[in-house]
């Protein structure tokens, strides 16, 4: 169950990080509000899933798909360009996310 809060977490990551974006451009309060949201649903599911897993763990896995969530959605939503090495590195993040799923003791 830790692993699949945690899934959620890095997902509200990735929608609060690209709603920072958002939110700058449209200049609202009612858009400023939903990164504030966000980031406390954020940091309360990345804590529940800190209850089963290491924090070390937990906090790479978050921080690693999350930066590459926001990367593909910053590319997707705002047209944000990416070069071949920065897909390259972004890959290795993946695989360094992968090994710490596989061998961690949870």
């Amino acid at each position: 169950m830790a692993w699949l809060i945690l899934g959620i977490a890095v997902f509200t990551e990735i929608c609060w990080a690209l709603s920072l974006k958002w939110a700058a451009t449209v200049g609202s309060w009612q858009a400023s509000s939903v990164p504030i949201i966000l980031s406390f649903v954020n940091m309360g599911l990345l804590a529940l899933a800190m209850k089963g897993l290491p924090a070390g763990t937990a906090y790479a896995i978050w921080t690693g798909l999350g930066a590459v969530g926001v990367i593909i959605g910053g590319m997707i939503l705002f047209g944000d360009r990416v070069s071949g090495v920065q897909a390259c590195f972004m890959a290795l993040i993946v695989v360094g996310v992968m090994g710490t799923k596989l061998f961690a003791p949870a």
